[in-house]
């Protein structure tokens, strides 16, 4: 589980100060790096401006403390210890190394982060190690979540992507502020994970999106899933999100009032918390975002842009350890039932327990994830791998650590292998935690982001000193001191998958 930072200063160097167009800001000293905090990137989404699109963020004078991260948007407890109920949390943090501007700016990372559009900070991110080893600038971002990001209503402008609308305007600031830390803004990846990596589908396949970034990075979101798996989250019609937004202004009591909207927006942030769904998705048909990112990839509809995309060897092992926890047993003799849970068509449910068979072991947890994971992550990831390979340069991975750091601090009833979020301690420091980390696995994190900071930097992540060359034709596959293409259709059984709807 992932919480904000701490401030890290070093007590020998001077604090760093920076000026954007909206005023000056003070941010905080490290060793070999600079990090400016809570940075407003638009208007706090309040009352009048609650599902609205983002407005401009206000100018201030004197210098703004940039030392400590703003509110997470509001969500409830989990990654955010404690939850939020602050709206006021359109807010970004820069991480830049520890040089002074330039004549030749540093490229720039946009990372926006995952927890199925309902949790999650730019804050949990801590990018010194990216900036300081690939030499780039890293932007973290909070966006609206849930029903506050993504509310659908007839007749209301931005119905269903604010929290889109948001992303958007956080690469305009980058556009029009990085050059104040050192970062390209001619030069700017976005990049992000699970319903982060929805997003970058999404901004791809989005009109309004044209020209706020250069390449893009998606890890564990393929954007060609199938709508009917429920563990990966992308995005549905606009119907489908007005017909949600509908049911939680019955709950919140606003479906009978006069005016809805009026009602809904004095609300209490907690209210609308306990009445959304758990799973939110951002609508597609909409101004911001006129067509499925599926569809849109599969017809070459989006911005051709050099890809960095994949997955994890076992993305679903997480969620199979969450719904054994919570009391569903996975045995030879209730697989076939819990099979068809996951797959309602009984013919193709007996298809997949032929498949993955569950043998006489104390716990069929791990099959049950391959299932979740194949179905969700590895094969449509591979599918939106080869489409975008067809239209632009494409670079494909599949992480595949099994030792990797567990991705929360509860014992899982079964190892997890390398699940969903599992590559991300290689990236980032989680949470204020260090990596704890073997000695042969800080080597794979030092070569992943050398990957990723020179794919940023030229669209190419191979490089003079590339230890394993990474081929555009193969997918590359990510363990400790063993990085080697892989072809890993067959493992997860994509034919089969590719038959499912």
């Amino acid at each position: 589980m992932l919480a904000s930072l701490p401030v890290r200063a070093s007590a020998h160097a001077p604090a760093p100060m920076a000026r954007t167009e909206q005023g000056a800001l003070l941010g905080s000293a490290h060793h070999g790096y600079r990090t400016f905090s809570g940075i407003p990137y638009a208007a706090p989404p309040v009352h009048a401006l609650r599902w609205a699109a983002p407005h401009p963020a206000r100018h201030w004078r004197g210098v703004r403390d940039a030392t400590k991260p703003a509110s997470p948007c509001p969500q409830a407890p989990g990654e955010v210890r404690g939850g939020s109920t602050d709206e006021d949390c359109l807010y970004l943090n820069v991480t830049t190394p520890a040089t002074s501007p330039s004549a030749h700016p540093k490229p720039v990372v946009v990372w926006l982060h995952g927890g199925g559009f309902t949790t999650g900070t730019g804050n949990s991110y801590d990018a010194h190690r990216m900036a300081t080893r690939g030499d780039v600038v890293v932007v973290t971002v909070n966006y609206r979540l849930g029903a506050l990001g993504f509310l659908a209503r007839p007749g209301l402008a931005g119905s269903g992507t604010f929290g889109l609308a948001d992303q958007q305007a956080a690469l305009r600031w980058v556009r029009s502020n990085i050059g104040a830390f050192g970062g390209d803004a001619g030069n700017v990846t976005l990049a992000g994970q699970s319903a982060g990596a929805f997003s970058v589908c999404a901004q791809l396949a989005s009109p309004s999106a044209v020209g706020l970034f250069h390449r893009a990075i998606i890890e564990s979101g393929p954007c060609t899933g199938s709508p009917e798996r429920p563990f990966a989250p992308s995005a549905a019609p606009r119907s489908t999100v007005e017909a949600t937004s509908a049911r939680l202004a019955t709950k919140v009591g606003c479906a009978k009032a006069r005016h809805v909207l009026r009602c809904l927006r004095r609300v209490e942030v907690s209210r609308l918390l306990a009445a959304q769904p758990v799973d939110q998705q951002p609508a597609y048909g909409t101004p911001l975002l006129p067509q499925d990112p599926a569809a849109a990839v599969d017809e070459g509809r989006i911005r051709h842009v050099p890809v960095l995309i994949g997955n994890n060897h076992d993305e679903g092992t997480v969620w199979s350890a969450g719904i054994i926890r919570a009391g569903t047993a996975v045995t030879p003799a209730t697989w076939p039932r819990v099979a068809r849970n996951f797959i309602p068509d009984s013919h193709r449910a007996t298809d997949v327990v032929r498949t993955y068979p569950v043998t006489a072991t104390p716990n069929g947890g791990p099959v049950f994830g391959a299932v979740i994971g194949d179905a969700n992550f590895a094969c449509p990831t591979l599918r939106t791998g080869a489409l975008l390979a067809s239209q632009t340069p494409t670079w494909r991975y599949e992480f595949a650590d099994r030792d990797a750091p567990r991705p929360t601090p509860t014992p899982p009833p079964f190892p997890l292998g390398a699940t969903h979020t599992a590559e991300l301690p290689y990236l980032f420091d989680l949470g204020g935690r260090p990596r704890d980390m073997t000695s042969a696995q800080q080597r794979l994190a030092h070569t992943m982001i050398d990957y990723w900071t020179r794919f940023a930097r030229t669209g190419n992540p191979n490089g003079p000193r590339t230890a394993s060359r990474w081929t555009r034709a193969a997918v590359l596959s990510l363990v400790p001191d063993r990085i080697e293409p892989t072809n890993p259709a067959a493992r997860h059984h994509c034919g089969l998958w590719a038959t499912m709807p």
